[in-house]
């Protein structure tokens, strides 16, 4: 049986990480991982089998992502109030039920089901992240050999990124009863199948840790900002299909903004807030939070963009979809053992400033080749220079944030950090397919409107009884399932084409514009500055506030 070790017990010997517990870390944080990228190449096929709207595309990806985001700090806390173990536990049982719900999605009935798993998945994965973490730095006490223990977490968040694609792509070729574009429900099964091999080797392997004292949940300053960062996300991502001069999308930005406001007076009055705002009058940590949310916003609005542009636009099948994300993932494995060699060399702001210029001008090359160059051979070399900038850049975040401020402070900044991280990361899918889907819709409908010939050929299929109306709502969903049905009996193909080429290339601009910011932010302000290495101890880690 599992001994439990709470952090307040204060033992003559410190308890030494067993091997275990660092498998179970290691299997959980793979398994959240898997949950992030599992979409990446099903998207294509997911649009076909379900015909949802375009921004519902986009959900699929944000509704796995938005829960990280906001629960993650919270379930930290949780973990050292109750114990880490059971939590490790219950959020690998809750990926494994997301993954089930996602599996059992029935065909032609929109994709209810399918959100719904993925918002289960992502709160189990808001709890995985933390814990797993926190279970390893319960076990280390020397640098040396915190930093081995990581680095060998970090290989499983890689390896993670690198294979879910690969486990989508081959698993999509199995044939479903439901036809060929139903077999993307193989990948979440997949998904589903590991995190429960995850909960049986916690429960069996796992020791038990814990830190309740001086811990407490911050309910309402969690609650004010998830409704503003909800609010704020579906804005964005709606607008696109509401129009961003709707009631119901102006409310939501103005609902954000209150929220967030509330936010901060109330984290400015409670004892233990969910983040401590003084970290922001520190002015290398809000640099270096401006960097981070740039970053990762660019980061993953090219991984989504890319998933789009080939399984979406250019039909490609899961599989071959897949290639394109070894070649975004594949630096991050090459560069796993340099990119910490580089921070102990070199300033950890020239490093971040440089793994952010990578992914500029990755994607500004992106953005210059259209969807009509069909072969993946035409993006490789970009995406291979993004997926190398964004392996320098992550690594060289947190080291960034933690060096900016006292190292009385580092855990503290750490979580912070790895919030605005998630947040940035969330923002991606939400931003790039509003700017995308907006520019499509705008220039297909002033196809239409240039075009009189196109207009008879598009109320001539809407009026046609031998179309079947799944197919008349498809196309007309939005560019996406307008760009789903081949031509004939769909008029709107080749001008969905071109017009989703030319709104996801703008996508892919203002990624880059915005990874070339950051990295013009961090050469000018953090390169040149001292970054003393501070080392976060276990009690600054059980108490990052």
């Amino acid at each position: 049986m599992s001994e439990t070790v709470a952090a307040n017990d204060t033992p003559s010997v410190l308890p030494r990480l067993a091997a275990g517990t660092l498998v179970a870390a290691v299997a959980a944080c793979f398994v959240a991982q898997i949950g992030v990228s599992i979409p990446a190449t099903t998207q294509g096929y997911i649009n076909q089998d379900l015909h949802v709207s375009s921004t519902t595309l986009t959900w699929v990806s944000d509704a796995f992502m938005v829960p990280v985001t906001l629960l993650e700090l919270s379930f930290g806390v949780v973990g050292d109030l109750f114990g880490r173990k059971r939590l490790l536990a219950i959020g690998a049982a809750l990926m494994a039920l997301g993954g089930l719900l996602a599996f059992l999605t029935p065909e032609g009935h929109g994709a209810g089901l399918l959100l719904t798993g993925q918002v289960v998945s992502g709160i189990g994965a808001a709890a995985l992240f933390p814990t797993s973490i926190a279970m390893i730095a319960a076990g280390t006490h020397t640098v040396e050999e915190r930093a081995r223990t990581l680095s060998i977490w970090a290989a499983a968040l890689t390896t993670g990124g690198f294979g879910s694609p690969l486990i989508g792509g081959v698993l999509a070729r199995i044939r479903h009863s439901g036809g060929e574009f139903a077999s993307w429900r193989w990948a979440f099964l997949a998904m589903a199948v590991l995190a429960l091999a995850s909960v049986v080797i916690t429960m069996v392997a796992a020791q038990d840790s814990s830190s309740p004292q001086g811990r407490s949940l911050d309910w309402p300053g969690q609650i004010t900002i998830a409704v503003a960062l909800f609010a704020l996300i579906y804005s964005v991502v709606q607008g696109a299909q509401d129009g961003w001069g709707s009631p119901v999308i102006i409310g939501g930005f103005v609902l954000a903004a209150l929220f967030l406001a509330i936010f901060v007076v109330v984290e400015r009055r409670v004892d233990r807030p969910l983040i401590r705002l003084e970290l922001f009058s520190n002015r290398m940590f809000t640099v270096s939070a401006v960097v981070t949310v740039l970053g990762m916003f660019a980061y993953l609005g090219t991984a989504y963009g890319t998933s789009i542009r080939l399984s979406a636009i250019q039909n490609y099948t899961p599989l071959k979809t897949s290639v394109g994300f070894v070649l975004l993932n594949i630096m991050g494995v090459i560069l796993f053992p340099v990119s910490t060699k580089m921070l102990q060399r070199l300033n950890p702001g020239w490093v971040l400033a440089a793994g952010m210029g990578l992914i500029g001008v990755g994607d500004v090359a992106l953005a210059a080749i259209p969807a009509t160059h069909l072969g993946l051979a035409a993006v490789a070399v970009p995406l291979l220079v993004v997926g190398a900038g964004f392996k320098i850049a992550v690594t060289a975040i947190t080291v960034v944030a933690v060096n900016s401020v006292p190292t009385s402070k580092a855990g503290m900044a750490s979580g912070a950090t790895s919030m605005l991280r998630d947040f940035g990361l969330t923002l991606g899918p939400a931003i790039v397919a509003a700017i995308a889907l907006t520019n499509a819709a705008n220039a297909i409908s002033a196809k239409i409107a240039a075009s009189p010939s196109l207009g008879k050929a598009v109320d001539a299929f809407n009026s046609s009884s031998q179309v079947p109306p799944p197919l008349k709502g498809a196309v007309n969903s939005g560019p996406l399932g307008a760009n789903a049905i081949p031509d004939p009996p769909n008029p709107l193909k080749d001008v969905a084409f071109h017009a989703l080429s030319h709104g996801y290339g703008l996508g892919y601009l203002v990624c880059g514009i915005s990874a070339l910011v950051a990295a013009l932010i961090a050469a000018l302000m953090l390169g040149g500055r001292s970054h003393a290495h501070a080392f976060v101890d276990v009690a600054e880690m059980a108490d990052p506030r």
